[in-house]
């Protein structure tokens, strides 16, 4: 193998580039990405780069001593691929053919039809720079979902002395990934930093027509805002694969490019990691895709040792990890949960905003949330690790 081709110059695709040098790979490494900037660190751009505390050039994911010595193919979106001929189609009309293909084109945030001026969604370091210039004093802010990019946007806007209103229609924030009782300590959280929350109910639709003047409720309910964030989830990004053959049906919504537990999908050469990939996992036994900063910092490597035929790491994957900042508190949360688990609180309280939760599934400690408890925490993450886990760490 004597070249790579990886679409996608995202935290992924970056880490695809580092673990190919790292191994030994002296080939060429072609970098596309449909934005017109060279990778970076996306979990600022709802926390410190919206608050102004990080700076774009703070964001770059490439270190100064870096040495990917790649070809960069930049502002311009890969349209088709050809897993025969490892061919990749860019909307420019150019063709770019390697040896191997990586597919890293992560996730697009879902948008709303038809949104008037003033309504905003937060993935691209574009999409917060424009956010960042209407958080300004007096402004009034809705926010369309109470996940953690919802939640972490009212967080910097009520730090930034902005009027916030959040608006779930689940019953509680989170509980998706948290579950409905932890859902309801989050809920407690917005609430005693002076955010208003309404949740349970839908939206129906937007106010007004060349510039947004609020958000209408399902219920008939009419919340005056100047400015909106739709937080409503995000879609992988493989509509560029459709009809290239690919198997695309992972079970995750939006589906997923299927591979498996080294990123290899079913075309030869043709491999997939990050937000669009649906790796199989060995632990649930099916094909998952994680949306996660750490997975898609860490599965590169395993990727790359197996393209390149080196023996795999002795250490395996961690389980899943992620993390958010809302209102001064650090939320952590590791391991698989599927929502029959015995959830109980090990340390701290949620008035204090300083819990340690674990998630049992037949007595055997599958998942853990910590909140402003990172010491606890990172005890309980490693024993999940652990391939003989006990009952305490």
């Amino acid at each position: 193998m004597t070249s790579v081709t990886v679409v996608g110059a995202s935290l992924a695709g970056h880490a695809t580039a580092k673990a190919l040098r790292r191994m030994g790979f002296t080939g060429v490494i072609t970098m596309i990405g449909d934005e017109d900037v060279r990778p970076y660190d996306r979990p600022p751009l709802s926390k410190e780069f919206l608050s102004g505390g990080t700076t774009e050039v703070d964001l770059a994911l490439e270190l100064d001593d870096e040495a990917l010595d790649a070809e960069w193919i930049l502002g311009v979106r890969a349209i088709a691929l050809d897993p025969k001929t490892h061919t990749v189609r860019l909307a420019d009309g150019r063709t770019v053919t390697a040896d191997a293909v990586v597919v890293a084109t992560g996730s697009t945030a879902r948008r709303m039809p038809g949104a008037p001026a003033g309504v905003h969604t937060v993935r691209t370091l574009a999409d917060a720079v424009a956010l960042k210039a209407e958080l300004q004093a007096g402004v009034r802010l809705a926010v369309i979902g109470a996940g953690f990019i919802g939640a972490e946007i009212a967080s910097t806007a009520k730090a930034l002395g902005i009027d916030v209103t959040v608006i779930e229609a689940a019953p509680t924030p989170l509980a998706g990934p948290l579950g409905p009782e932890m859902g309801l300590v989050v809920a407690g959280l917005h609430a005693r930093n002076g955010v208003r929350l309404l949740c349970g109910v839908a939206v129906a639709g937007l106010l007004g027509a060349d510039r947004v003047t609020g958000v209408l409720l399902a219920d008939g309910t009419e919340v005056p805002a100047d400015v909106v964030v739709a937080g409503i989830g995000a879609l992988p990004a493989i509509d560029w694969l459709a009809g290239s053959g690919l198997d695309l049906s992972a079970p995750n919504p939006g589906g997923g490019v299927v591979c498996d537990a080294v990123g290899a999908t079913s075309a030869p050469g043709v491999y997939a990691v990050g937000d669009c990939s649906a790796w199989f996992d060995d632990v649930r036994g099916r094909h998952h895709r994680i949306e996660h900063w750490t997975d898609s910092r860490d599965r590169p490597a395993v990727m790359v040792a197996s393209m390149l035929g080196l023996p795999p790491s002795p250490t395996p994957l961690r389980p899943p990890y992620f993390w958010s900042d809302q209102y001064g508190v650090k939320i952590q949360f590791t391991g698989r949960r599927e929502g029959d688990e015995e959830v109980t609180i090990e340390a701290g309280s949620a008035e204090t905003d300083d819990l340690l939760v674990v998630y049992r599934r037949d007595g055997i400690p599958v998942a853990v949330l910590g909140m402003n408890q990172p010491k606890l925490f990172t005890r309980w993450r490693k024993q999940l690790s652990s391939p003989a886990r006990a009952t305490t760490p």
